[in-house]
């Protein structure tokens, strides 16, 4: 029996804005052998982490290391154990606000992708803070203030930069950047992978290769040493012509040429990144799901849809050893 984790979220019966979307943190534990759900995980935030007036609560995009699951919400970060999901750890700082990921760093701290802030942060597992990004290489409280509370404030978009996921080649810190494209290095500027293309998302290193997700349905992969692109896969073209693939965004690579993506339905269409409406709930889109693709051979190997187990959005897919 081989088991994957995916983490994501329920969306409310009624949405009127992407920051009031989600109405809880979900992971479900999957047998992709047998296609058969084994566990639903569900998580509310506690009210005073979150905004007071109907807040979205989701688990966006962890990390696995050790047989420890690190996941956040959009204001916390959770550490699990494996298989059974009991909590670990746990920290809330007023500079999370919209996180989107989370990964222990080399010393044991955490490196938290604060996108609403458009800022990574170091910090201890006891919540002090080492060290702090603005992704863009402005001053770090330019556009923001270190004496608010940013768990309370519902959204800061439109955002400049979108930082979405945080990862480590030897021991420097990178992130990837949604709306300039590409990822850039945080502990030595100047450094930067330019993917293009599209939104992107996911950056996983898995062997002697990078993986990104962009969220127009392509998977591109990139040269850790180089920082040039070795290959970029279509997954458009890999499915039955129809409705449109969704939002692709989680990755988890089984070997050198199959992965495992996540994608989301398409979100409401009063939400917004850089200022400009990129979403509409009401295209035809597929459902949410999570697929397998042999990359190699340009084929899809087979799909699971999530609505099913009440998931509609995935931000990370993981194993229980990585």
């Amino acid at each position: 029996m081989r088991k994957i984790y995916i983490v994501g979220g329920q969306q409310k019966d009624r949405v009127t804005a992407e920051w009031h979307q989600y109405k809880k943190g979900v992971i479900l534990e999957i047998d992709i052998d047998r296609f058969q759900l084994l566990r639903r995980h569900e998580y509310v935030s506690p009210p005073e982490v979150v905004p007071d007036q109907d807040p979205s609560i989701v688990y966006k995009a962890g990390t696995v290391v050790n047989r420890k699951l690190y996941v956040c919400t959009e204001r916390e970060v959770m550490v699990y154990s494996l298989p059974d999901l009991r909590k670990l750890g746990y920290l809330s700082l007023p500079c999370f606000n919209d996180v989107h990921h989370v990964r222990p760093s080399r010393s044991g701290n955490y490196l938290v992708v604060s996108t609403g802030l458009d800022m990574v942060v170091e910090a201890t597992p006891a919540g002090k803070l080492v060290n702090a990004w603005n992704v863009l290489g402005k001053p770090l409280w330019g556009r923001f203030s270190p004496s608010i509370d940013y768990r309370k404030v519902p959204t800061t978009k439109p955002h400049l930069s979108h930082p979405n996921y945080v990862f480590q080649l030897g021991h420097d810190v990178w992130v990837t950047r949604c709306l300039q494209k590409d990822a850039v290095c945080l502990t030595k500027p100047g450094r930067r992978i330019n993917i293009g293309g599209a939104y992107v998302h996911d950056g996983v290193l898995a062997g002697n290769t990078l993986y990104f997700t962009r969220v127009d349905g392509h998977v591109v992969t990139v040269d850790p040493v180089t920082l040039q692109v070795k290959q970029q896969y279509n997954l458009n073209q890999m499915i039955h012509a129809g409705k449109k693939i969704g939002w692709c965004r989680g990755i988890k690579v089984l070997d050198q040429q199959t992965v495992i993506v996540g994608f989301t339905r398409v979100r409401p269409s009063s939400s917004s990144m850089s200022g400009q409406k990129v979403f509409n709930q009401l295209e035809a889109v597929q459902p949410t799901r999570i697929a397998c693709y042999n990359l190699a051979e340009g084929k899809m190997l087979w799909e699971l849809g999530l609505e099913k187990y009440n998931m509609h959005a995935v931000f990370s897919i993981h194993s229980e050893n990585e």
